[in-house]
């Protein structure tokens, strides 16, 4: 195994994002290198999908940039190997142990949630496999430690989760710690593995069978700049900043904020089971109250903390995104783990106006909030 990027996850985002941003660099001579995908579900569609992935897939690009429509179909073909978690425990430890530099992750919302037979038997077990994400993680930074204690190592967390590389870090160091690990392996996860903050920003809309998707032609890779980190390659879309809370808070604030508003009109208020975004984007019982939220209640906590020109920016743009009569974008999808979403989407605003002291009245994200709600 000579590929030097391990990936979790082998969802449709991550196929017309970080692996296509690899194979176009590759195709460039720009990548750190090929990309190994580790499936963790045992289901009959995902084990399809993977195993698709290493014999390439397409990635349809639709969408509109400076008023004009894009349509274009780009092959991927960085996914060279693909595992099984359960099925290839062992070839895992032995690529930490050997030629893994950079892994990247997008585990969905509940990724980063443990499991009750999470122990620290997984430190001394090699023949099976740890249930969570973290736990996995453990075991295998575990191993690595133990071949190679000096060799670089960044981890590059995508989940839609603030601060994903710190938050990723402190529960992994936590359970490590819980499983009585040595404090030398303690200092390995948190001062010698790099974790990176990043934010990532495209609309995925559909897959396509076995492998690929539709995405729109809008495409970024927000990276915290930070010590000792090796890139998994260089992009166009890739921006390494000092300055990833803007672009994290922009992005979730409006566009994801936004989906999560439309989701949950779209639930209470029983809409289509197939509507789409850009019917939604269509139907001024919907786009009324979502423009409501964006101008009334989101831009003011902008303006308060000084970032209300970029956010403006942003949403001009963002507008003509979720009217891409190319994509379909339906809200069904974007409604699952809709109450975790509400509480990592819609409380934030909410806290931060209350902690700027803005008189204002937050009121449909309070209501769709309900009891869950912090202020």
């Amino acid at each position: 195994m000579s590929t030097p990027i391990l990936q979790f996850g082998t969802g449709r985002f991550l196929q017309a994002h970080v692996d296509l941003f690899v194979s176009q660099a590759l195709a460039q001579g720009r990548a750190l290198g090929a990309i190994t995908v580790v499936q963790s579900t045992n289901s009959a569609q995902s084990s399809a999908r993977a195993a698709a992935l290493a014999q390439g897939y397409r990635v349809e690009l639709r969408g509109m940039q400076r008023g004009q429509p894009v349509e274009e179909t780009v092959q991927a073909n960085a996914v060279r190997t693909v595992w099984h978690a359960d099925r290839d425990w062992a070839l895992m430890r032995e690529a930490m142990a050997g030629p893994v530099q950079v892994i990247v992750s997008n585990t969905a919302d509940a990724g980063y949630a443990r499991d009750d037979s999470d122990s620290a038997h997984w430190l001394r077990t090699t023949g099976s496999t740890p249930r969570s994400y973290p736990a996995k993680l453990v075991a295998l930074l575990y191993r690595r430690w133990q071949a190679q204690p000096e060799a670089p190592l960044t981890l590059y967390p995508c989940e839609l989760v603030s601060r994903n590389g710190d938050t990723l870090r402190t529960l992994v160091t936590e359970l490590a710690r819980e499983w009585g690990a040595t404090p030398a392996f303690l200092r390995y996860v948190q001062e010698h593995c790099v974790w990176v903050n990043s934010l990532v920003d495209r609309i995925v809309s559909s897959p396509l069978e076995p492998a690929g998707a539709v995405a729109e032609p809008y495409a970024l890779w927000a990276i915290e700049r930070t010590p000792r980190m090796v890139l998994p390659c260089t992009h166009p879309a890739m921006v390494v900043t000092d300055a990833l809370a803007g672009f994290e808070q922009r992005k979730l604030w409006l566009l994801n904020l936004g989906h999560t508003v439309l989701a949950e009109l779209w639930q209470t208020r029983q809409g289509p089971a197939d509507m789409t975004v850009v019917q939604a984007m269509h139907t001024p019982a919907m786009r009324a109250p979502l423009e409501a939220v964006w101008i009334d209640e989101v831009l003011p906590v902008f303006e308060k903390e000084g970032t209300g020109p970029e956010a403006r920016i942003y949403l001009e743009e963002l507008r003509d995104r979720l009217l891409n009569p190319f994509l379909e974008h339906r809200l069904a999808d974007i409604a699952k783990d809709h109450a975790q979403k509400k509480l990592r989407r819609l409380a934030p605003v909410v806290d931060r106006a209350r902690e700027s002291g803005l008189a204002i009245a937050q009121t449909q994200l309070r209501r769709a909030l309900g009891s869950s709600t912090t202020a």
